[in-house]
């Protein structure tokens, strides 16, 4: 591996940090708050904005878990010298990707060829054109 991936490498890892930090920290943010909505209590209207500040919040922090696994797993593969290697085809991931997107196991030929088969393998092409309809 040369200097300038191990590099990318390095500044990637503390970039990852950063913003995993950042995502916990969010996230425990989130969920104190959700605490505390539920101790109050309001009329009709202020249960319903309640209500939809929740789930805006609970999609939000969803989206954020998501992230912090997917940062969590590209941490393993740094520590395990496997970061920057794509899980299908085991080809180098080209350091353009991985600026943008620091967590991505795959090529982007291969996850073209994921999106287009779907993770079971079959492709949603193949589904809609098989349906019979009635």
């Amino acid at each position: 591996m040369g200097k300038s991936r191990t590099d990318f490498i390095d500044k990637t890892k503390e970039i990852l940090l950063k913003r995993r930090d950042a995502l916990r920290k969010a996230l425990a943010g989130d969920l104190s708050m959700l605490k505390e909505l539920e101790q109050t209590a309001g009329d009709v209207v202020d249960f319903a904005l309640d209500s939809a500040q929740d789930e805006l919040s609970s999609q939000l922090a969803e989206v954020e878990s998501r992230e912090l696994a997917q940062i969590d797993k590209a941490l393993e593969r740094i520590r395990g010298g496997s970061f920057g290697e794509c899980e299908g085809c085991n080809s180098k991931i080209p350091t353009a990707r991985l600026q943008a997107l620091p967590y991505a196991t795959l090529c982007i030929k291969c996850q073209r060829e994921l999106e287009e088969l779907g993770e079971d393998g079959v492709s949603w092409r193949q589904n809609s054109e098989d349906q019979v309809s009635i």
